[in-house]
């Protein structure tokens, strides 16, 4: 923190086709809606981790650099993916099961 109230971030712009490749998880939901939440969560949590760290990989092996840069952390792999992350991708993949869910019963 830079002491900065306006809480001011950046990104790059590499990241929109990242977070947009979210869309193809949309079939992997309706393959595994009905299967335990245990083994659902743990899916997503592997899906996310996928896609987290084949993105890096390709963006350090094209650009020379990541914008995330994990290798600091304990458990890092390749400081691409942390693996103490696992608990919050595993609530946020059936959290956002849950906004597919919603989002299919809006009329349009």
């Amino acid at each position: 923190m830079t002491g900065d109230r306006r809480f001011r971030g950046y990104t790059y712009l590499w990241m929109f086709p990242i977070y947009g490749s979210a869309v193809f998880l949309e079939s992997l939901h309706d393959r595994i809606f009905h299967w335990p939440i245990l083994v659902r969560g743990g899916v997503w949590v592997l899906a996310i981790y996928t896609i987290e760290y084949a993105s890096g990989w390709f963006l350090r092996s094209a650009l020379g650099e990541c914008p995330w840069d994990y290798s600091g952390a304990k458990y890092a792999v390749k400081g691409l993916i942390r693996l103490d992350y696992a608990p919050a991708w595993f609530i946020a993949g059936l959290l956002f099961e849950r906004i597919h869910l919603f989002l299919d019963r809006i009329l349009l």
